[in-house]
């Protein structure tokens, strides 16, 4: 078990390329009615992405920021379904609220591929995933989870504190694709809405494990040393 995640292959998971910055401004107005409309999920505008930021230094405080440098033009408290009013040409940024229509878990790109193979080979039904260019991974799940978070977790044997995962819930944002973090590129989707996940993002118990192991053999490898194979 413990050499699994080590041997996958996960080449059919790498990311596509990024796509050209205009293109991806053109996009933001498509995407945000998509969002609204098809999905009937609340989207706000975020400030324009100027400079570059991590989810450690973000200007908000938060820490793990999944929107670093972005904050809703709207404030706090968005008008639930209401899309973003993106001009043409304008780089602004579209942000989940999350805590809504779903939470976000929250793991090191590497960690949520190898969770990500093991749970479609077991046949888990996974909701949307988000890929950031901060390197990680975001996947969908019904909201209140971050409130329940701690005692999941427990319940499971793990000690959150000791890995390196997180859950975005109510007062949070999240960027939503095709939004640009300057300096690092777009936000992109690595498994998408549909409408069966869209309304009904799975509960987290049913990922949790699978990604709290992975996140753990992942910072259990950092710390052997460089001359163990």
């Amino acid at each position: 078990m413990d050499n699994l995640f080590g041997e996958l292959r996960l080449g059919y998971l790498r990311l596509a390329p990024l796509g050209a910055r205009r293109r991806t401004r053109a996009g933001a107005s498509q995407a945000a009615a998509e969002y609204t409309g098809r999905w009937g999920w609340t989207v706000v505008v975020g400030e324009p992405s100027r400079a570059a930021g991590t989810p450690d230094r973000c200007h908000c405080g938060a820490p793990r920021c999944a929107a670093p440098g972005l904050h809703p033009v709207q404030g706090p408290h968005p008008v639930p379904g209401a899309g973003p009013a993106v001009r043409p040409g304008t780089d602004v940024s579209v942000l989940f609220p999350t805590g809504r229509a779903f939470d976000v878990l929250d793991v090191p790109e590497q960690a949520g591929l190898q969770a990500l193979v093991r749970l479609e080979r077991m046949g888990t039904q996974v909701g949307p995933v988000l890929a950031s260019p901060t390197g990680r991974l975001q996947f969908l799940v019904a909201p209140g989870t971050a409130r329940r978070l701690p005692d999941l977790l427990y319940r499971m044997g793990w000690d959150d504190a000791a890995l390196d995962l997180t859950c975005h819930g109510e007062g949070s944002f999240v960027a939503a694709p095709p939004t640009v973090l300057a300096g690092l590129g777009p936000v992109r989707w690595l498994r998408r809405p549909t409408r069966d996940n869209a309304g009904c993002p799975p509960e987290a118990r049913l990922l949790l494990g699978t990604l709290a192991y992975a996140c753990h053999r992942g910072r259990e490898r950092t710390r052997e040393p460089a001359w163990i194979a």
